[in-house]
Parts: C-alpha cells; structure tokens; sequence
C-alpha cells in the first residue's frame, strides 16, 4: 500500500500590479488555513516520509506551516508541480515511488483533477478541491493507475 497525501495552498493574496503568479504570498485567511490543515493532518498521524512542494510562494508558506505541525520530512521543492497537468503529476510521483508515503502540495486544476484520475478512473468527476484542501489517497503498491485509488480522508477548512 501506498499513501499520497494531495494538499492544495490554501487562500492567497490577489497579485499586485505586476507581480507574477508564483511570488504571491498567503492571505492571513491561508495562513489560518495552513495552520488548521497542518493540526488536522497531525490528528490523523499523517507521517509522510517525502514532501513535494510547488516552488511558488503560496505553496512553499502553506508547506511550511503544515510541516511546523507535523514535523520532520524530506522537503523538497519540485519545479514541475507549479501549474502541472495530472499527467505531469503522476510522473513526479512515479520519480518517487521509493517513499511509501509521499505528500505533494500543490496547486488546481491540476490536483482536483488528478484526485478524479486517481480514485474514479476519469479527470472530469471530481469533486473540487478548495484552498487548504487535503485528498489523502491510498494505493496499491507498485505503480499510480488510474480508478485505483481510494479516499482514505478527504478534508477542507
């Protein structure tokens, strides 16, 4: 069995005139959401063994203060996640199958449709993700196909 836990940024600040998508910081609304998703994610004894975070801004603070709740990881900052297709996704995720339990924090549409590709075998089923959301999925081991996963938790603030 393999778990992926899918952590959406939570709320950012709209972007200032000339400012680029990804140095948006969180809203003190996302830092709220950070906090409540990272003492959730403790309640339920999330350990991943791997972090894989967007390098944008919003999804390295939101990254980093779950991480504060949960504690120790292997962190790393993925380039590829920021604005990535679910087939971009699963190839990171494939890059890191040696971790039984990897957490990817990222960004939508991306992660709303791959929890759909994943779980239901279909990208346009999904349930939406908001800002904050956490999909933990669990999988068989061995390889990401999709329709094989199943919702162990599914969360929002």
């Amino acid at each position: 069995m393999r778990e992926i836990i899918l952590l959406r940024h939570a709320h950012a600040e709209t972007a200032a005139p000339g400012q680029d998508d990804a140095s948006r910081p969180l809203s003190a609304q996302g830092e709220a959401e950070a906090d409540a998703a990272g003492a959730w994610l403790k309640q339920h004894a999330a350990a991943p063994v791997r972090v894989l975070c967007s390098p944008a801004a919003r999804t390295r603070a939101t990254c980093e203060r779950v991480l504060a709740a949960l504690g120790y990881a292997d962190l790393r900052f993925e380039p590829r996640v920021y604005d990535a297709t679910p087939a971009t996704l699963i190839r990171v995720l494939e890059d890191h199958a040696d971790a039984d339990t990897v957490m990817l924090v990222g960004h939508n549409p991306g992660l709303e449709t791959l929890v759909a590709l994943l779980t239901e075998g279909a990208s346009d089923s999904g349930r939406g993700m908001p800002p904050g959301a956490v999909a933990w999925l669990a999988l068989p081991a061995g390889s990401i196909e999709p329709g094989t996963a199943r919702v162990r938790h599914f969360w929002w603030p």
